[in-house]
């Protein structure tokens, strides 16, 4: 068969078999009476003749059956992914995939995922192994592709100005849909991505807050300062017991530990992101969602880096995949799984081994520390690895990685439990912080990096456009707790805080919000966005 054959039938295969995630939200709320064939028929065309297109100048007799095997392949990826837990491939979703870590990776690997891949896959390869292509010469195959392709574009051109208004206002109404077009999507945004850190690599970073002191409050202070901030993940506000009624709490209570410990808890926060790339970065930068720019954010100095210019030693203890570039040029460690064989298996350790780890930190008492634990916390979807056998409160459980093998009520249950064990870690964090009293002031601020879909609408986890994410994705709980030497030495009224604490916030908040509990100066502080600030005498 010759080389054009072979990609109108893989560009329609992608078209019609791949692309049923697309094909889903591109006709939700249409009825067969709106000229749904005809709708379906014309776009389903122009997809098939785009992708021939864009193909065709890639091809010759050596690179076609690598290049369209690898592109069979991606698509069966993105559309088990798409399908399963309505992913879309948006750059941001992208770079997560470039940056996570093996162990992460390894539980999405399910067995539902090779059966995908199996069933779909695995038959058109089969038929590009054994086609036989057709040979010309060089001139008269370059005169037949390019025909091909003016064709091509002629029909898909054609196809879409038949429907060109009812196409383009869906478009501009739910821009995110282009990112289920499989597999172009997730083509264009890895090469955005790829793009991208190519860039940034190639950028110094922008310094920011190099006017940073230490406040008044530092001259009178008769300890050095331990101020701990728990970046907590995948941790959703619905489900948090403190945003909860005493009636709620009774039948299903998630965070009993901390309700003991009378911390200031915050029922109304907003995330940066619904991701870890974007909402980490962005939830330490002072730009914050409300003048996001990504690039900004990449290539300046966090929050903590303001800290370290005001004379204040920072440390990262990581349990997860990275800072995504919050901690670069400040000092990081992780926990050792050699040194902690209890709470740590497989490639993973428990959120409790960075309270562990952390204790070696604490023998000097001579300096002042800002440490960020970066827990591992509710990542999805196997959430049962997430907490010990102790924490198996709610039963029944989801027991396995592939969350389509388990009810909605079994995946709920394993996600409170680790949510319960995430205010198991956040406990321990705060009485260790009690134990060191004597040689510190001490404080805690908890918040989570964004929240998680499960099955409400049919969306699981996280990641959606932040344009179309519901509020499962976006609200996030945060506490804070404050030893009586620290609200002394910063003139905190903690009833006033708690009043505070009752209003709508972001995570735009958190930068200035830290600056001014731990009385940090700098003209880069803006007194609005601070919480605590209203609350200092």
């Amino acid at each position: 068969m010759s080389t054009e054959s072979l990609l109108l039938g893989v560009s329609l295969y992608l078209t019609l078999v791949f692309n049923t995630p697309f094909w889903r939200a591109l006709l939700a709320g249409r009825s067969a009476q709106d000229g749904t064939f005809t709708y379906v028929l014309a776009v389903g065309v122009a997809l098939t003749a785009l992708h021939f297109v864009l193909l065709a100048p890639l091809l010759n007799r050596w690179t076609t059956k690598a290049l369209l095997g690898a592109l069979i392949l991606i698509a069966a990826i993105a559309s088990h992914y798409a399908g399963q837990y309505g992913v879309y491939f948006d750059p941001d979703m992208l770079r997560n995939v470039v940056r996570t870590d093996s162990a992460e990776a390894r539980e999405l690997l399910t067995p539902g995922f090779f059966i995908h891949l199996l069933v779909l896959a695995l038959p058109p390869l089969l038929v590009l192994q054994r086609a036989q292509l057709r040979r010309r010469r060089a001139s008269r195959a370059f005169m037949v592709r390019t025909a091909c392709s003016v064709l091509a574009l002629v029909v898909a051109l054609a196809a879409l100005g038949s429907v060109f208004k009812d196409f383009s206002g869906e478009m501009r109404q739910h821009k995110e849909i282009r990112y289920l077009i499989t597999p172009a999507a997730a083509l264009w945004s890895l090469g955005r991505v790829l793009t991208h850190d190519v860039s940034a690599a190639n950028t110094p970073r922008r310094a920011i807050g190099t006017d940073a002191q230490l406040g008044a409050s530092w001259q009178t202070a008769h300890k050095p300062m331990l101020f701990v901030i728990t970046v907590g993940e995948t941790a959703r506000a619905a489900n948090w017991g403190l945003n909860q009624s005493a009636a709620e709490r009774a039948v299903r209570d998630t965070t009993p530990e901390l309700a003991r410990h009378e911390v200031i808890n915050f029922p109304d926060v907003s995330s940066c992101g619904t991701n870890t790339e974007v909402s980490l970065p962005c939830m330490f930068s002072v730009q914050g969602r409300r003048h996001y720019d990504e690039d900004a954010i990449q290539n300046s100095e966090s929050l903590l880096n303001v800290l370290q210019h005001a004379g204040l030693r920072v440390v990262w203890n990581d349990n997860q995949s990275g800072c995504k570039g919050v901690c670069t040029g400040l000092e990081t460690i992780r926990p050792d799984p050699a040194a902690l064989p209890a709470l740590c298996t497989d490639g993973h350790c428990l959120d409790e081994a960075l309270v562990e780890r952390s204790r070696s930190l604490l023998r000097d008492a001579q300096g002042n520390l800002v440490l960020v634990l970066h827990q591992l916390g509710n990542h999805g979807p196997s959430y049962f690895r997430r907490y010990p056998q102790a924490f198996r409160r709610f039963t029944p459980t989801c027991d396995d990685d592939d969350l389509s093998k388990c009810s909605r009520e079994q995946i709920a249950n394993s996600y409170d439990n680790a949510l319960a064990y995430t205010d198991h870690v956040v406990a321990r964090t705060i009485e260790l912080l009690k134990e060191v009293e004597d040689r510190y002031d001490t404080a805690l601020l908890y918040v989570s990096d964004h929240g998680e879909s499960l099955g409400e609408n049919g969306i699981y986890l996280h990641g959606l456009p932040y344009s179309i994410a519901p509020a499962q994705q976006t609200q996030v709980p945060m506490v804070m707790w404050f030893s009586p030497g620290f609200a002394a030495r910063n003139r905190l009224d903690l009833a006033c805080l708690r009043r505070q604490a009752e209003q709508p916030t972001t995570h735009d908040a958190l930068f200035h919000t830290v600056l001014g509990l731990v009385d940090v100066t700098t003209t880069i502080h803006e007194p609005a966005l601070d919480i605590g600030g209203a609350c200092r005498r």
